[in-house]
């Protein structure tokens, strides 16, 4: 046991990676002055990702002394203790915390890299939570060459990291996630504020040049579009990039990211051309950047203040995940880092996305909102039946606001946005706020079209709303899962994942896990391997015979490889049709000027 001292701040977290091969750390705990009985908890989520995640199941060896004496401690819920302890003397706990997720929610540790996030190591203290708090890490022997990188401000730390952060509550200490190891890293400077990258896990041919001044761009982008000439709303900010073989994923915190990429999404060196990845990597910086302003301090309202304890539900995701995700590629396309083909068919991915999605007709994207802590984060098989992604269909509840926007020529929803920051503070908002903007700044209210494409399930008006911006949109050949209305892995053998509703497999009677093993036609039988040998055999056979594998039984599935009638219609293409008139879109001209410009700049054009 740690010999008691006393500390700066009224609650001190010294961390310790302590055990690499067993992945735990140890935590010792000082509340300086608790309450009689103090009361202490465990988060039981984090922040922008809405699903109750269960942390303290990774806490273990929970133990608290107060003057050199045990204390004893009840646990009154699955996160929640009560020290019987004294009033004023200080209250030290010690406790592990395994370490087995490798993604940015919880924490990971092992001999390679170390990461955490506040949520899974810092039990709250209750009453406390708005004194300042400071987190000690402490190196051992075995990570004596590790660094560590953080959003928190340094109160007392080596070169390499090792040392004392400070927080002014318990909300910003969980709100800096941190990076330990031997891990690569480079600062840049955007719009004049310090930024700094920190990559772990890259292949010796990573090009960090080339992603060290892409990510500048997009900060740069990110920070005039809110600000202008103006600084933004933190004094530093820190990418931290996790490099696994095959992974993607982000969170965004008030002044840092996590983020994951797989390894061949990287820039190399000497090689101009980027992999296909790597424009999506550059979408998820952009898209966690932009989060800086839109969900970490404008936010929703049932948002405000949040409750560690339970699901805090907001039907506001689409406008806060959604809109976010409108602008993360459009704006690469404004700093230069993509063309109008290229972004033209990341848009014509999102739309497909979700007209390829039956539940965008069950359920309203606002109702999806409120439902990620049951549906988005816990999908199976029916889940495309059932419901519709707040990223996706909020992406075009976003567009079609801007061009409905644009085609009247009065404002943008880049307008919109800033407006709404100032208005609501760059704090709590309600969709309210948004109607609002909307009438003051178009002259005339949009209620009916938000009651529409957020509270309603009709399908959204694209077509005619993007012909108005020199933007085609036409009916294109959907691919053989699409068509027939499955989802498949062609890893091990042709496995049905996804049964599409009001689809051709399941009015044949197909069901998720199923194994198809062959196809009866033309009197012969044919194994099949990929969803292509179904064409390739059937030839223009208009009905198949499938033998599917459904629990150790073979099936046999009369199977129609065409819609009688018409077709639904749900795989589109984009193309331009006039190109000029599509770019005053794409590079953001029209409405006002941005904060801190001249009125009389001309139009604003970041490519």
């Amino acid at each position: 046991m740690p010999s008691l001292r006393h500390h700066a701040s009224p609650v001190h977290y010294r961390v310790e990676p302590a055990q690499l091969q067993a992945r735990l750390y140890h935590v010792t705990l000082t509340v300086e002055r608790p309450a009689a009985q103090q009361e202490l908890s465990l988060p039981v989520w984090i922040p922008g990702s809405y699903l109750v995640r269960e942390f303290s199941k990774n806490l273990q060896n929970l133990r608290a002394r107060q003057g050199g004496h045990e204390v004893p401690l009840t646990q009154r819920s699955k996160c929640l203790w009560q020290a019987a302890c004294r009033e004023g003397s200080p209250l030290v706990l010690t406790y592990e915390v395994s370490a087995y997720d490798n993604s940015v929610r919880t924490a990971w540790l092992d001999a390679s890299r170390g990461f955490f996030n506040g949520t899974s190591l810092c039990l709250r203290v209750h009453g406390q939570e708005d004194a300042r708090h400071d987190l000690e890490i402490v190196p051992t022997p075995e990570v004596a060459h590790w660094s560590v990188a953080t959003g928190l401000a340094s109160e007392k730390t080596t070169r390499a990291g090792f040392g004392t952060y400070r927080a002014a509550s318990y909300d910003e200490l969980v709100d800096c996630p941190v990076e330990m190891g031997p891990f690569w890293s480079a600062r840049f400077t955007a719009c004049g504020v310090p930024h700094r990258l920190v990559v772990a896990g890259a292949a010796p041919s990573f090009d960090g040049e080339r992603l060290l001044a892409d990510t500048r761009r997009i900060c740069e982008e990110g920070i005039r579009f809110w600000h202008g000439a103006d600084a933004p709303p933190y004094t530093q900010y820190l990418f931290l990039l996790n490099v696994v073989d095959d992974g993607y994923g982000g969170l965004e915190h008030r002044n840092s990211t996590a983020l994951i990429c797989g390894r061949r999404d990287l820039p190399r060196q000497g090689e101009a051309k980027a992999p296909e990845g790597y424009t999506t990597l550059l979408g998820l910086i952009s898209h966690e950047h932009f989060h800086t302003w839109n969900v970490k301090r404008l936010r929703p309202a049932e948002l405000a203040r949040y409750d560690y304890a339970q699901e805090n539900y907001t039907r506001l995701l689409w406008f806060f995940e959604g809109f976010t995700s409108y602008y993360d590629d459009l704006l690469l396309r404004r700093a230069g880092l993509i063309d109008d083909a290229a972004y033209l068919r990341l848009l014509t991915k999102t739309i497909n996305q979700v007209l390829q999605t039956p539940g965008r007709l069950v359920q309203s994207v606002a109702d999806a909102s409120f439902d990620a802590w049951v549906k988005y984060y816990r999908q199976d098989e029916n889940t495309p039946n059932t419901t519709v992604s707040y990223y996706t269909k909020g992406s075009l509840v976003g567009l079609c606001l801007d061009l409905a926007l644009r085609r009247e020529g009065r404002t943008t929803l880049d307008d919109v946005m800033r407006a709404l920051w100032v208005r609501c503070d760059a704090g709590p908002m309600t969709e309210d706020d948004l109607l609002a903007v909307l009438e003051s700044l178009s002259g005339r209210p949009f209620a009916q079209e938000i009651a529409a494409w957020v509270h309603g399930t009709d399908d959204l008006p694209l077509a005619e709303l993007l012909a108005a911006h020199g933007v085609v949109l036409r009916a294109d050949t959907a691919q053989p899962a699409q068509r027939l209305g499955m989802r498949v892995s062609e890893a091990q053998g042709l496995q049905v994942k996804v049964v599409l509703r009001g689809g051709l497999a399941e009015a044949a009677g197909f069901a998720a896990g199923d194994e198809w093993l062959a196809i009866e036609t033309h009197g012969e039988t044919w194994r099949v391997q990929r969803l292509d040998d179904v064409a390739l055999y059937a030839g223009r056979e208009k009905r198949v015979t499938a033998l599917v594998a459904r629990d150790r039984r073979v099936l046999r599935l009369s199977l129609a490889l065409e819609h009688e009638g018409t077709a639904p219609q749900d795989t589109v293409a984009l193309s331009l049709g006039d190109a000029a008139l599509a770019r005053r879109w794409l590079e953001g001209q029209g409405g006002q000027t941005r904060p801190g410009e001249d009125s009389t700049a001309g139009p604003v054009s970041a490519a």
